[in-house]
């Protein structure tokens, strides 16, 4: 029997597209977020499109002391428990983030600080079960930083350092760390944005993550041209770039 596969941030549109390619390969799902709701209708659709079992969990990112108890519910599930992918993030307007530091923080919190503890608890498991894999969505705005992002590019460009040095823990137990790093991607987050470029669709980046775990990547851009457009951005010396308005 194939083994679980816990998705966090459920209701997101790339987690649903995650999903969907986990299930029609007949993979058991745990999908876990806040909108009980909605986690529901996708985990029945699911259930009927390709006949898997699907439960739903809830979960709150910045509910640090519920994360131990949480992973182990997930672990309670018949099976046995394979990989666990990180879908989920917060994004709050540049401007909005600097006028209002409770924004800020919540970026940080959510994207960074809430990722660290509930991956510490799950790294554990692995780590003693010597196998798994741990997927998880950072993005290219982690990669330099730039005046029209910087606080939300800060708390990615943090998350990924955090799994460059779980990538270097786990590797001695078997485990697979893997960041995905997208450009921007059509989702409720980037709605409505201006500036946006190259845009993706959340089932090419679904594609993407399913084939860079199943075929042993580390860090994996989403589309691949990104890893050529930051590999540009991060080469221009400071001096320059901080004269540019990005």
């Amino acid at each position: 029997m194939k083994k679980n596969i816990l998705i966090i941030g459920g209701t997101s549109g790339i987690a649903r597209s995650i999903a969907n390619q986990y299930a029609k390969r007949n993979h058991p799902l745990i999908l876990a977020g806040r909108d009980s709701v909605e986690m529901e209708r996708l985990s029945s659709d699911i259930r009927i499109r390709y006949r898997v079992p699907v439960c739903v969990k809830i979960y709150h990112a910045e509910a640090y002391d519920e994360h131990s108890v949480f992973f182990a519910s997930c672990l309670e599930e018949p099976g046995v428990l394979g990989g666990i992918i990180l879908a989920y993030g917060y994004m709050e307007d540049q401007q909005s983030a600097q006028a209002d530091f409770r924004k800020a923080k919540q970026m940080i919190e959510v994207n960074y600080t809430s990722c660290v503890s509930i991956l510490e608890t799950a790294a554990r498991y692995f780590e003693q079960q010597r196998s798994g894999f741990i997927a998880v969505i950072s993005s290219v705005a982690g990669d330099r930083g730039r005046q029209s992002n910087y606080i939300y590019g800060s708390s990615k460009g943090a998350l990924s350092v955090y799994l460059q040095g779980l990538r270097n823990r786990m590797y001695a137990s078997g485990v697979h760390v893997v960041t995905i790093k997208p450009g921007f991607v059509d989702t409720k987050m980037t709605y409505g944005l201006n500036g946006l470029f190259l845009v993706s669709k959340p089932q090419d980046v679904a594609k993407r993550v399913y084939l860079a775990i199943q075929n042993g990547k580390e860090v994996v851009y989403v589309p691949g041209f990104w890893a050529f457009i930051m590999g540009i951005i991060k080469a221009v010396p400071e001096q320059f770039f901080k004269r540019f308005k990005l």
